[in-house]
């Protein structure tokens, strides 16, 4: 699920790039540029270590790709670096056939001597499941969360070369979701050559500072917090993209964004503010995407901590906040209120489940009925705008507000986004932490095994909720092979995410992506990345 964790800042070496080291790319004389004014640093270029989505539209959307990928605006898998591929009968061995000719990006610190092969994907894949791996652990600090989170540790028995164009994977049980689990950015397939390299050298963190792949663009430099320049793909085994140079010039605040949207000093800009989508719209000069999202908001509770490792005491702050007051100041007529973290857009979404009331009096008395009283708490703001939520500040002072009614009194704090994410992961986290995320593969389990997997304690799951039966039923549920069955899986998750409460659903949001009317081609990505290729930029 993404929508943020982070592990790692980018080394200082990465943000010392500069031009002078790492031209653009020779293209041609009439060169086309597109600037999109991102909402947010990447991390790293490594998209197997994150869980952004800002993230992964600055590393693996360019630069990489993967055995099989989404259709464009779809959850619809696709062929990707493999061809084709087949299934055996007991459902448990997928053999993928890799295309020919794909080339790895030529840059300034890395020459390709051969095109991709098994053993590329055997190398990104394989050292995230093992532990022996030097690359398992060349970050400090790694957690692999969106692997796990997955649960590929327990799905994959064995990943393994047949011979240099064939790729195996089997796995311990079968699996509904294992195809969309492999198009998704953990997923990204790196030059194997590349790591042995920068291995020899003893420069291995360098895999996540100048990355190598085979996607439509390929790395230029990154000054940190400033700019991502990207360049064209001469080789791209899917042909060269029409936009020569692509630059993410990073803009955290939504004003500015539209702003420089406004005055042609971008062509496309991320998460409007709400309250500027009409105007955005009447705008002769512009267009406006939009579509509803495959997203959620949620206030996570530490549940390892006292008090809130009682159901009852967080269902009662669930019953004291008024969502729709947050949904009306925040989105302004671009969001809905959310009663479970599976967003109505999808599949599996159970809309009989009844949401906690708005009523301050019965939360009070149940707080008084726990033995809670005087309780002061910190409720955590994201620094930056995320499409399920714009404001979270706002959001805050508006929870401030109503817990306040009922003798809650509570402290906003907030950091840096890469140290929020990092900060909010402490199994001694103080607060509860408002974050969200946007499905990556429009399947339940990505969502719900995300948020609330026993393996996601510590990292990706956020209230730190292990409950057995819960998790029982994802796994259950993760290798049922008929939609039907699985959706009456996930219905019952939600009664029981409902009932225990390990987070409050705030809301879903509608997605809109203001542009330029000189921009063609761009798709929204119902699951909430963006996207360049196939995009192109009237002169």
């Amino acid at each position: 699920m993404n929508f943020g964790i982070a592990q790692h800042s980018i080394a200082l070496a990465c943000t010392a790039l500069s031009l002078t080291l790492f031209p653009v790319l020779a293209a041609p004389a009439s060169a086309k540029t597109l600037v999109y004014c991102s909402e947010a640093s990447p991390e790293g270029f490594d998209p197997a270590l994150y869980s952004t989505n800002s993230t992964w539209d600055a590393s693996s959307k360019p630069v990489y790709n993967r055995l099989v990928e989404f259709q464009n605006g779809t959850t619809n898998v696709l062929p990707g670096l493999a061809e084709s591929w087949t299934i055996s009968d007991d459902k448990l061995t997928y053999t993928f056939k890799l295309r020919n000719n794909v080339k790895f990006h030529t840059t300034e610190y890395f020459t390709p001597s051969r095109d991709l092969n098994a053993d590329d994907v055997v190398f990104s894949l394989q050292r995230q499941l093992d532990k022996t791996s030097p690359w398992h652990t060349y970050i400090t600090g790694i957690t692999w969360e969106m692997t796990t989170a997955m649960g590929l540790p327990d799905m994959v028995k064995e990943i393994s070369k047949v011979d240099d164009k064939t790729v195996k994977i089997v796995l311990s049980a079968p699996s509904a979701s294992v195809l969309a689990n492999l198009a998704m950015d953990f997923a990204s397939i790196l030059s194997k050559e590349y790591a042995d390299h920068l291995q020899a050298d003893g420069k291995m963190t360098q895999l996540n500072e100048l990355p190598v792949g085979t996607g439509p663009y390929q790395f230029v430099n990154y000054q940190q917090d400033s700019v991502v320049r990207f360049a064209a793909n001469p080789d791209y085994w899917d042909g060269r993209q029409k936009i020569d140079d692509l630059i993410f010039s990073i803009t955290l605040d939504q004003t500015t964004r539209i702003q420089k949207l406004r005055a042609g000093e971008c062509q496309v800009a991320s998460y409007p503010s709400p309250a500027d989508v009409a105007g955005l719209k009447a705008d002769s000069e512009l267009k406006v995407l939009e579509q509803p999202g495959l997203n959620v908001a949620y206030l996570a509770y530490n549940t390892l901590v006292p008090p809130f490792d009682k159901a009852e005491v967080r269902r009662a702050l669930n019953m004291a906040i008024n969502k729709q007051a947050i949904v009306d100041a925040v989105f302004q007529g671009m969001g809905q209120v959310a009663k479970n973290p599976l967003p109505p857009a999808g599949w599996g979404y159970n809309d009989a489940v009844n949401d906690d009331p708005y009523d301050p009096e019965k939360a009070k008395s149940m707080l008084q009925a726990a033995g809670v009283g005087n309780l002061a708490m910190k409720v955590w703001a994201m620094p930056v705008s995320r499409p399920y939520m714009p404001n979270a500040r706002r959001a805050a002072e508006l929870i401030q507000a109503d817990f306040a009614r009922v003798g809650v009194s509570v402290e906003i704090v907030s950091y840096e986004w890469g140290e929020y994410l990092k900060k909010a992961r402490d199994k001694n986290r103080d607060g509860a932490v408002i974050l969200g995320g946007t499905s990556d593969n429009g399947d339940p389990d990505n969502l719900l095994s995300f948020f609330f997997g026993c393996a996601g304690v510590g990292s990706s799951n956020y209230s730190n909720w292990c409950f057995q039966p819960l998790d029982s039923l994802l796994q259950k549920a993760r290798i049922i092979p008929d939609q039907a069955e699985r959706t009456k899986l996930y219905e019952e998750a939600q009664v029981i995410i409902k009932r225990e409460a390990p987070i409050a659903a705030l809301d879903h949001s509608t997605v809109v992506m203001p542009m330029s009317k000189k921009v063609s081609g761009y798709v929204l990505d119902p699951l909430g990345s963006h996207r360049f290729d196939g995009v192109d930029l009237a002169e």
